[in-house]
């Protein structure tokens, strides 16, 4: 049974200030044991999950589906998620609302980047931030860096000869721009300069169902577990390889890997 009322957690009354800020129109309803934020007349739904309740991966697979039977795209926000990465969450929220600056791909030119150049990026724009990769491309619009996009080293896979594959680790643009065309210009940059038989790469089930990907031509694969992190005092998630017992702990519902043949 769906409840409008107003949420009384701290960081759910963030979240809800800060959309206000945002002229996003909203409303707070609990739906079952859920706190959920409707937006923009249920074009989207937020899920606030604390860190500390009594969910399970299958309990917020389930709602999730509920929801994308009625036509509506549900994302999972962690309160570890909000607190340590606010600015990237409503960067990420705005996009999907499709409130940012677009630009086409053909305004911006191709550039490698370095590391740090790319960390920094992606650690201001990216929900996961920067992790390790080999290659590292800029799309730049007047010298202004708008996106990145990094890979993994070229890989032989052994279910054919000469063939090899790479993997996506990365896309991110500047927070309060959408890019045309971007991420499809990167790739075949990639692609040109590269020559792998296909690029891998994995849709995080929280936040996406990976459709964005199925316009670029990727096909989808596989479906991975959920995983479980345990959380230091700064709230960074890590892999917990012991289960389920170490505290505090968080989970995600799942990723979703997808491949681009090439």
């Amino acid at each position: 049974m769906k409840i409008e009322t107003p949420l009384e957690n701290y960081w759910h009354k963030a979240l809800t200030l800060a959309l206000a800020e945002l002229k996003v129109p909203c409303r707070a309803i609990y739906d079952g044991p859920f706190a959920i934020i409707l937006v923009h007349d249920c074009q989207l739904a937020i899920h606030l999950v604390n860190i500390n309740n009594g969910f399970t991966p299958d309990d917020l697979t389930s709602l999730q589906l509920q929801y994308q039977n009625e036509n509506i795209h549900l994302v999972h926000l962690w309160e570890d998620v909000w607190c340590s990465s606010a600015k990237q969450v409503l960067a990420r929220l705005k996009s999907l609302l499709g409130l940012n600056l677009k630009i086409h791909g053909r305004q911006t030119e191709i550039r490698k980047i370095d590391k740090p150049t790319a960390d920094q990026f992606l650690n201001n724009n990216h929900l996961q931030g920067a992790v390790s990769s080999r290659y590292k491309f800029g799309l730049y619009k007047n010298d202004e860096l708008i996106a990145v996009a990094t890979f993994s080293a070229l890989r032989k896979m052994n279910f054919a000869e000469h063939y090899r594959s790479a993997e996506l680790i990365r896309f991110a643009v500047k927070a309060g721009y959408s890019v045309s065309g971007g991420l499809s210009k990167l790739l075949k940059h990639f692609k040109n300069n590269y020559q792998p038989q296909d690029i891998m790469t994995y849709a995080d089930k929280d936040w996406s169902t990976g459709k964005a990907y199925e316009k670029l031509g990727f096909v989808c694969k596989d479906s991975m577990v959920p995983q479980w992190f345990s959380l230091d005092q700064s709230l960074s998630r890590s892999i917990n390889k012991g289960g389920r017992t170490a505290k505090p702990q968080v989970f995600n519902t799942g990723s979703i890997k997808f491949v681009l043949p090439l």
